[in-house]
């Protein structure tokens, strides 16, 4: 799942994105990837690939507000996954989100919810998400 020497975000061969685990209270957000999409019809955290020269905490800003129109005010990095799929490689930045303006809403028709952490087990990412899932489950003491 995880390469021995992490990517840079220059290989051409993955895609880079950097994704938000917005956090308010005890849920996350998460958003429906749409059916036509890679991994299509997936829950995942919110955010999307890096333009060219972009860095990661910009692209997670122009992320947000284009998809879910708000504005980060507070955010660290969490988790940094390399993953292959049969069909593609991504270089996913995960970053907390904990404080924000504005309140998400779908500005791209994908569905949104406000996810109570005990219960993101139940919905279904894709693979390379999962260790997100345990990492914020670990954190927040969540068996």
């Amino acid at each position: 799942m995880s390469l021995s020497t992490p990517p840079t975000a220059a290989d051409p061969r993955r895609v880079h994105v950097a994704a938000g685990v917005i956090l308010r209270e005890q849920r996350v957000l998460i958003a429906r990837r749409h059916a036509h999409a890679h991994q299509g019809g997936l829950w995942e955290f919110p955010g999307g690939k890096l333009e060219p020269g972009e860095s990661v905490i910009s692209a997670l800003k122009r992320e947000l507000q284009e998809e879910i129109g708000i504005d980060i005010e507070d955010a660290e990095p969490l988790l940094q996954i390399a993953h292959d799929y049969p069909d593609k490689q991504v270089l996913l930045d995960f970053w907390t989100v904990s404080a924000f303006s504005g309140e998400p809403q779908s500005k791209e028709g994908q569905a949104l919810e406000w996810c109570e952490l005990e219960d993101l087990r139940e919905r279904e990412f894709p693979e390379a998400n999962v260790p997100v899932v345990d990492r914020l489950l670990e954190l927040f003491e969540i068996l």
